[in-house]
């Protein structure tokens, strides 16, 4: 490769091509993964939709299939304060939706996943298998399990959507900040949902992050090829993270509904929308973004307690063969998606780095 970059995160990391799958939990698996690092990008598994013994499994899986190192993310969301009575008004509100497939929303809702914040069985289980790399989504986990983690010889990423963002990521002591553009799909990193988000593209975070951290920054949302990737890497990006472009790989859990809408027409319509999970998150335009389309954030349930209903929606939908309420993530790249195996996308991303 014959652009220069800044080769400080290779080096961190031990790859050899500045390309790094995104975590994606619950698209993702070990089998991605390890394509991915074997390789010679960085594969990453996404744990932060199940527990320390699941997230345990997944590393397991992930280290039988590869010897190269790994990223391993975890959600340091605000763990979510329930109230009642917005939740019932939220499953009323969906309950036509459920009729509409013969199934009523369930009885109540509640937190389906825990943050990582408050999670020291999770932080022990890392402590224990040590992987590579650990990152995190939605802000950070306390000090002390950063400490912890260092201490440990694990290599730490997270993630913001504005400097600010990331001047508290380099004061916590993170080796190396992904820079997350508007156009990125699934979840928004935002630390606080409430708080004004001024909706920084990659090209202008990057640039920011570059030019104001003393450390690698990884360049996320909407890079989808080579090209794309080069471009990261002149502004000055020591990487690049890609996340839809892996979506329709064989290896992903992405399920057939969600495989069809990334190759049609709905991958040139993505929406940012709060009311599938509780926080705002970038999917391919379909039946419940438009529902979104019509509801006020203040009506919408802490995340992940949203997400529960919006899961149970899913599920009644899909069984009676409408694909069109999942949470189909995805950045405002989608178009550009190719439907191949891991590996050899890494491959065929690397030449055309190679190219650009």
């Amino acid at each position: 490769m014959t652009t220069p970059f800044d080769r400080r995160l290779l080096d961190l990391l031990g790859i050899d091509l500045p390309i790094i799958q995104a975590p994606m939990a619950g698209v993702s698996t070990p089998a991605m993964a390890a394509a991915v690092s074997n390789a010679g990008g960085l594969g990453s598994l996404g744990v932060g939709a199940t527990d320390a013994e699941g997230a345990r499994t997944m590393i397991a899986a992930t280290r039988a299939a590869t010897n190269r190192g790994f990223n391993v993310n975890l959600f340091c969301h605000r763990p979510a304060v329930a109230d009642a009575r917005l939740e019932a008004a939220w499953l009323d509100r969906l309950a036509p939706h459920f009729a509409r497939y013969g199934k009523a929303p369930p009885p109540h809702l509640q937190e389906i996943y825990r943050s990582f914040v408050a999670d020291d069985a999770m932080l022990a289980m890392l402590l224990e298998e040590k992987p590579k790399v650990v990152s995190f989504h939605f802000g950070l986990p306390p000090a002390d399990h950063i400490k912890a983690l260092k201490e440990a010889g694990i290599v730490l990423l997270a993630s913001a959507t504005s400097l600010a963002e990331a001047k508290a990521l380099e004061a916590a002591g993170i080796d190396a900040v992904v820079a997350q553009g508007w156009e990125a799909g699934g979840h928004r990193g935002i630390f606080d949902p409430t708080a004004a988000d001024d909706r920084l593209g990659t090209l202008a975070l990057t640039r920011l992050l570059v030019r104001d951290l003393d450390r690698p920054v990884i360049a996320a949302g909407g890079i989808m090829d080579g090209a794309a990737i080069a471009a990261a890497l002149r502004l000055g990006a020591a990487a690049a993270q890609l996340g839809t472009a892996f979506v329709a790989c064989p290896e992903s859990q992405a399920d057939a509904g969600y495989r069809n809408a990334l190759g049609g027409d709905a991958a040139r319509h993505t929406v940012m929308t709060a009311a599938i999970s509780g926080r705002p998150a970038r999917c391919l335009a379909n039946s419940f973004t438009a529902f979104a389309a019509e509801v006020p954030a203040s009506a919408i349930p802490a995340y992940p307690i949203a997400y529960d209903a919006g899961k149970a929606l899913n599920a009644a939908a899909k069984a009676a063969g409408d694909a069109g309420w999942g949470a189909q993530w995805a950045g405002q790249g989608a178009p550009l998606s190719r439907a191949m195996p891991a590996a050899e996308l890494v491959a065929v991303l690397a030449a055309e780095l190679e190219r650009a």
